[in-house]
């Protein structure tokens, strides 16, 4: 290659256009080689923000449930606004809010599944609000989750303790309060048409 253009010749380029083709790419150079660099710490920022709102989720309804069965279990409700509101303990062996009792497997395998799919889908991450989102989903099925594995009467088939009680609806906990939060803020970021890679579509 070198030998041809020797004997052909290379067309004469003025050094201050030569200079500003060098500079051009240089530029472009640098340019790819940020987005490149950038992309890989912005998505593990995200990662980082899922996992910590999961951890605190998780955290908080671990504290309160175990405060709940030391504290209220076997005693009188304490009511937090009226008979409007009060902390009640309850054990449930159905899904969220009490329903399905006779298939609390089910649940539980379900709930172990949800887990994985979301672990799975942060590897493809970029939007804080679905990390968030996401983070919320996670603890609230990582807590309910551990009380059926590690609560009465057995494995997989424990009951979720539920303490907090309004008047005239279900008996539920702060991973339902989670999962219920994390299921709206998909709903809401799914009709704006934002991805969890951070893309946005319109249909």
């Amino acid at each position: 290659m070198a030998e041809a253009e020797r004997i052909i010749g290379t067309p004469d380029i003025p050094d201050a256009d030569r200079d500003e083709q060098d500079r051009d790419g240089q530029r472009r150079a640098g340019t790819e080689g940020t987005a490149a660099d950038t992309g890989r710490p912005r998505g593990k920022r995200r990662i980082a923000v899922l996992f910590a709102v999961a951890a605190f989720a998780y955290a908080l309804d671990l504290i309160s449930k175990m405060i709940v069965v030391a504290k209220l279990e076997h005693h009188e409700p304490i009511e937090i606004v009226g008979d409007w509101l009060r902390f009640e303990a309850i054990r449930n062996a159905g899904a969220a809010f009490g329903f399905g009792e006779a298939f609390t497997v089910i649940f539980t395998v379900i709930a172990a599944a949800v887990i994985v799919v979301i672990i799975r889908l942060a590897r493809k991450l970029y939007s804080l609000p679905w990390a968030i989102a996401l983070g919320l989903l996670l603890g609230g099925a990582l807590g309910n989750l551990t009380d059926r594995i590690f609560r009465s009467p057995g494995v997989f088939e424990g009951a979720v303790v539920d303490f907090i009680a309004p008047k005239h609806f279900a008996v539920f906990n702060l991973a339902d309060s989670a999962i219920v939060c994390g299921g709206i803020l998909i709903v809401l970021l799914s009709f704006r048409g934002l991805d969890p890679d951070g893309t946005v579509h319109k249909d």
